[in-house]
């Protein structure tokens, strides 16, 4: 593998890792806080999901660099410009409304992309993709059918989710750019056209809103900036108390 396609691999590894942590550390947040013990139970495995992809892509990730580098270090050395996950998931928890059209839209991404990287050209990104996409489906399942039960629930509650799917909209198209990376990728097979999982995604995302009782948002202002390390003001934050431990201690093992 040449030094060009093998950066554009690195970076897109980190992505895919960086938004898995990410997100995960966010479902993290509901425990204990959820609005039933059942929905506790099932967040913190949604998060579980979430770290154990991280752990697999970003030791893969770290295989890519000059001298090898360990999930670890690129989970709690890096900073906040060096990490590539979307805007979407350092996005606070906001209301549980919030966290479910968040899940929704994310997971529907991941189902689709997942589905098409298991039969990537890397050997090693399409066996991690084969057991990615049974998590993401379940996801994107149990996001699907907590939309429901909100859109049909009470006005309250299909009111805050209605907030929710429409304010969440912004951050969405970023998950479809193609950088020069993604299409030197996309030349050899490894990482797919992110238009064709777009029209996909849109697809997918209208038939959970018609049975929701909502429609599709309006185009609004996109907010970009993750695939060149650029983030809000939350990734910061989020990264200063994740990260705390390893930086206080950075030789300690257990």
């Amino acid at each position: 593998m040449n030094m060009e396609l093998k950066e554009a691999l690195q970076k897109f590894l980190l992505r895919l890792g960086d938004n898995a942590l990410i997100q995960g550390q966010r479902l993290c947040e509901w425990c204990s806080r959820a609005p039933m013990l059942e929905e506790d139970i099932a967040l913190s495995n949604l998060a579980l999901d979430h770290i154990g992809r991280a752990q697999v892509l970003l030791d893969y990730a770290g295989q890519t660099y000059g001298a090898a580098k360990s999930a670890d270090e690129l989970a709690f050395r890096r900073s906040e410009r060096q990490y590539y996950n979307f805007l979407m998931a350092e996005m606070p928890i906001g209301n549980f409304a919030y966290t479910i059209a968040k899940q929704l839209y994310l997971s529907a991404y991941e189902e689709l992309l997942y589905e098409v990287l298991s039969q990537s050209t890397d050997t090693n990104l399409s066996a991690i993709s084969l057991k990615a996409i049974k998590e993401a489906r379940y996801h994107f399942s149990h996001a699907a059918d907590w939309c429901v039960r909100l859109g049909l629930g009470t006005p309250e509650s299909h009111d805050k989710l209605a907030d929710a799917i429409n304010e969440l909209w912004a951050y969405t198209d970023e998950f479809f750019e193609m950088s020069d990376c993604d299409l030197l990728l996309l030349q050899h097979g490894i990482a797919p056209d992110q238009e064709v999982i777009k029209k996909h995604w849109l697809d997918k995302i209208g038939k959970v809103f018609m049975r929701a009782g909502f429609t599709m948002p309006s185009e609004v202002y996109q907010h970009h900036g993750s695939r060149q390390g650029i983030h809000t003001e939350h990734l910061g934050h989020l990264l200063c108390e994740m990260q705390f431990l390893q930086r206080a201690h950075p030789e300690a093992s257990w």
